[in-house]
């Protein structure tokens, strides 16, 4: 029996751009993920979010399915152009509004709500005075998290500032594979830098506001292997360690960019000013607990990459899913105890897990994928293995309670325990759904 206490927190997450849709309604000002889904070639079957899961006005069904599912806590995002639609200044009510009503009516169905600051989409407005690279977005930032913090202070029970950084920073910037699109290395570095601080800040403000609940962020990080134990497979692992994990744990861990990775980019012609001693002490003070979202390893060698020389290797006979990420349950263990050992987080939480599969709805109505269900019993599996070896987690994040609009992928992969039918957007939860409703009710499985 794998068994988990009273205390550990089981939950689903989204993100606002992927469910909500009403992309121009009730005053919401665009982000730039409608600019970017808005423009040709950038989603793989030319889809948007504009209408995604309807989330926006069908939540009040959605909760009831948060409360069938028996999840102890929602992790969802706050789009930030729908309460300032232009990014700063004017608050729109009505956006607000709505954000109101969705966390009374999960605490009202005993659900706690896990806010999740920034899940990607920035105000376009703020993009194009400079975006993640300006320094205005950062003071934007402070004033869109002090606002909320102020309204929601007693009704969120968990607090994440960012969603996975790198992924804004590199993929947004260096790969253009989301949004913005933009391809240009030191702008990413700096972006990061950015993200950050605007991460430091806003923590800052939540303590000045004399806040009593958890505050923290939310990384994707995984276990890095060299493909060969030649010197050039492992020195390539250990920059794309640099630059997937530690570039984003050492400065909030330890106040500063891991050594090697400064000067590894500095040689390639991108130099970054290091943090000021006064940004070191609020980045080192700025977690109460660790986001993790885990997707899978990566196993790297040399290659041409102009800014790491690395490149991503399949493993021969690897498990894959449809997203092409290799499917690695004990690197959840891995990276869960490597982050404990060292850098010593007060609470570690899972708050992004789960399986893209190609579900299919079958002439009876139901939804048989298995697969997921192994996927995620082994992923907790591990994931218990790691605290039994005590590891501060403190619970864990199902992505997603729903199919979706998985970003550049747009309405092509699945991830949901619960299926939508993007023609007429019905709801019908998966065999993954009834399985995680026992593993809640059961705290643990066989």
């Amino acid at each position: 029996m794998v068994e988990f206490g009273p205390e550990f927190l089981f939950g689903v997450a989204t993100a606002s751009y992927q469910i909500e849709g009403a992309w121009n309604e009730d005053g919401k000002g665009e982000s730039i993920w409608d600019r970017f889904s808005h423009t040709p070639g950038k989603i793989v079957d030319d889809s948007t979010g504009d209408i995604a899961c309807d989330h926006y006005h069908r939540y009040e069904e959605d909760i009831k399915l948060l409360k069938r599912l028996g999840v102890d806590a929602y992790r969802f995002s706050i789009s930030w152009p729908r309460i300032f639609p232009e990014g700063r200044g004017r608050v729109n009510e009505k956006g607000l509004d709505f954000y109101r009503r969705l966390i009374e009516s999960l605490r009202e169905n005993a659900i706690r709500p896990v806010v999740t600051l920034y899940h990607w989409d920035l105000p376009q407005t703020l993009e194009e005075r400079g975006g993640w690279g300006s320094e205005e977005t950062v003071e934007a930032f402070k004033e869109y998290a002090h606002f909320l913090f102020r309204i929601f202070r007693e009704e969120v029970e968990l607090w994440i500032t960012h969603n996975e950084p790198w992924v804004t920073a590199f993929l947004g910037h260096s790969e253009g594979r989301m949004a913005p699109g933009k391809q240009d290395f030191a702008l990413a570095l700096r972006v990061s830098k950015n993200l950050l601080l605007s991460h430091a800040h806003a923590v800052s403000i939540f303590r000045e506001e004399g806040i009593r609940k958890p505050i923290g962020i939310a990384l994707n990080l995984a276990p890095i292997y060299p493909k060969t134990e030649n010197d050039a497979d492992r020195q390539a692992a250990l920059r794309f360690d640099g630059c997937l994990n530690r570039w984003f744990l050492d400065p909030l861990f330890r106040g500063e960019f891991p050594e090697d990775m400064v000067m590894w980019y500095r040689r390639k012609g991108f130099p970054i000013p290091p943090f000021s001693d006064s940004e070191s002490r609020l980045l080192t003070k700025s977690l109460d607990f660790l986001g993790i979202n885990y997707c899978t390893r990566y196993v790297l060698e040399h290659g041409e990459d102009p800014a790491l020389e690395a490149r991503v290797a399949r493993v021969p006979g690897g498990e894959y899913s449809s997203m092409d990420w290799e499917v690695y349950p004990s690197g959840m263990s891995e990276i869960v105890c490597r982050v404990s050992v060292d850098y010593s987080p007060r609470a570690i939480y899972i708050t992004e897990n789960g399986y893209p599969y190609p579900d299919i709805l079958l002439p009876n109505g139901s939804v048989v994928d298995e697969e997921r269900i192994a996927y995620l019993a082994r992923h907790l599996a591990s994931l218990h293995k790691a605290m039994v070896l005590g590891c501060p987690v403190k619970g864990y994040f199902v992505w997603s309670i729903m199919d979706n609009f998985e970003w550049s992928y747009g309405f092509s992969k699945r991830f949901g325990l619960v299926y939508v039918d993007y023609e007429t957007l019905q709801r019908i939860p998966k065999q993954s759904f009834f399985w995680y409703q026992n593993v809640i009710r059961r705290r643990g499985f066989e």
